[in-house]
């Protein structure tokens, strides 16, 4: 069985094709289909079909846009309710490929409507997941309750969860391979482990959704403690059910300019060092300097959809790369321009007097920026303000401002927008930015 995982680290996102006799599948694809047709072309292959476990919350799938570029079928449950043209793929349906057969088993939980695949060959069986069972867990059940077709309370969606786990894998054998949408660091669940794949029989073991406990015992386990919900996961939601527009016309759209000055919202993806060097007054500082840092997650937790801004590069070289970062979670649209900046109207961060700080911590005002269920394990600061980044807008206005205002995270990425957003909301203030001298703290 040819079996190829594609990952996109940033959204800890694993997309699959698979190939038989000259045809092939993919399931779950990313925004940008190029590295699926690179594919296809190099084993000589035919995309015939793309499968949608569920429509996706973290990120805008191509499904659309390959079905159109290739003429291949769109499977999904019918329960998805989905705007574009498809085949229902539910209990007892199947696709040959090939000499491989695919069928679909509903597996509710982490939304209603979500289907894993079942690939089997021979004596040989492959399971694509979704974001039902990933390695070491299970999806999240809070994010179907006020978008998709079918919404359902996370209550609702735990106990299907249980369901699914207790009875959908019963007749699968041990050595099925699974291959989950999600690895470690995805906010579609809360313990994924770092492994891009397992067996059946290992997580019957190791997953603690496998154990012997009751419906109760399950529920409160799988309720407990989940991440925050980024803004743009409901977005996402809908984006998915409609079908995405085609990527490279949006993102040819897009003007830039080298300009000196910008209108609204500025979100800087530059590295934080230069940013505080200078930087147009209003910017929020979300790096994207690295090609593994979670630009995505951050600019649609901050930034609301539909919420337009400008974005800020160092290179013109860079646009096309921001934009199609952008584009994975369906943002490409509401940049307004992409502009690079010159020395004029630039305004620099102050710098943090770190031995007086560490000297005096009670003549400062602390604020923690961390994610909640971070804040809930432990603070590095006794007195710190509990203010999360995907809040942080929201709640600004209510950190006082009658003391130098010093912003931490627990690495330094977050600081940088975090204290960006204070500076910008809270005129007047003083607003440090801790970064990554929070190491000396812990």
């Amino acid at each position: 069985m040819n079996i190829k995982q594609f990952e996109y680290k940033p959204l800890s996102h694993y997309s699959y094709a698979i190939v038989s006799d000259g045809n092939m599948a993919v399931i779950d694809p990313e925004r940008d289909p190029q590295q699926y047709y690179d594919f296809a072309q190099a084993h000589n292959a035919k995309i015939t079909a793309i499968i949608q476990t569920h429509p996706h919350a973290d990120f805008v799938s191509s499904h659309l846009e390959i079905s159109k570029d290739t003429g291949a079928t769109i499977y999904n449950s019918e329960k998805l309710g989905a705007d574009y043209s498809h085949q229902a793929f539910d209990d007892g349906d199947s696709i040959s490929l090939g000499s491989i057969t695919l069928k679909a088993i509903n597996t509710p939980g982490h939304s209603p409507d979500s289907i894993t695949i079942v690939a089997t060959e021979g004596n040989k069986t492959a399971l694509f997941t979704g974001d039902t069972l990933f390695i070491g867990d299970v999806g999240r059940p809070d994010l179907r309750e006020n978008v998709g077709n079918m919404t359902a309370k996370r209550e609702e969606l735990a106990e299907m969860m249980y369901d699914t786990v207790t009875n959908k894998f019963d007749a699968l054998p041990n050595d099925a391979i699974v291959y989950p949408a999600h690895g470690a660091g995805s906010l579609c669940g809360k313990n994924l482990s770092d492994a891009a794949s397992s067996t059946l029989g290992d997580e019957r073991k190791g997953n603690w959704a496998f154990k012997d406990q009751s419906k109760e015992q399950f529920m409160n386990t799988l309720l407990d403690g989940q991440p925050f919900i980024p803004s743009y996961f409901g977005f996402n939601v809908d984006i998915n059910k409609h079908g995405a527009d085609s990527l490279g016309p949006n993102i040819k759209k897009v003007p830039f300019t080298k300009n000196t000055t910008a209108k609204g919202l500025i979100v800087d993806t530059r590295a934080e060092a230069d940013f505080k060097k200078g930087h147009l007054e209003g910017s929020i500082n979300i790096q994207a300097e690295s090609d593994t840092a979670k630009f995505e997650t951050w600019v649609g937790s901050i930034v609301e959809p539909k919420e337009k801004f400008t974005l800020v590069t160092d290179s013109e070289k860079n646009k096309e790369k921001l934009l199609n970062r952008l584009a994975k979670i369906g943002y490409e649209k509401q940049v307004v321009e992409v502009i690079t900046l010159s020395d004029e109207n630039l305004v620099k961060t102050e710098v943090l007097d770190l031995a007086d700080f560490k000297k005096h911590p009670n003549n400062y005002t602390i604020v923690d920026i961390r994610n909640q269920s971070e804040i809930n394990e432990g603070k590095f600061f006794e007195n710190a303000l509990e203010h999360p980044l995907n809040d942080l807008r929201k709640t600004v206005i209510q950190i006082p401002t009658d003391k130098p205002i010093v912003v931490h995270c627990a690495g330094g990425y977050r600081s940088a927008a975090g204290s960006s957003i204070i500076d910008n909301e809270l005129k007047g203030a003083t607003v440090y930015d801790l970064s990554d001298a929070i190491e000396d703290f812990k």
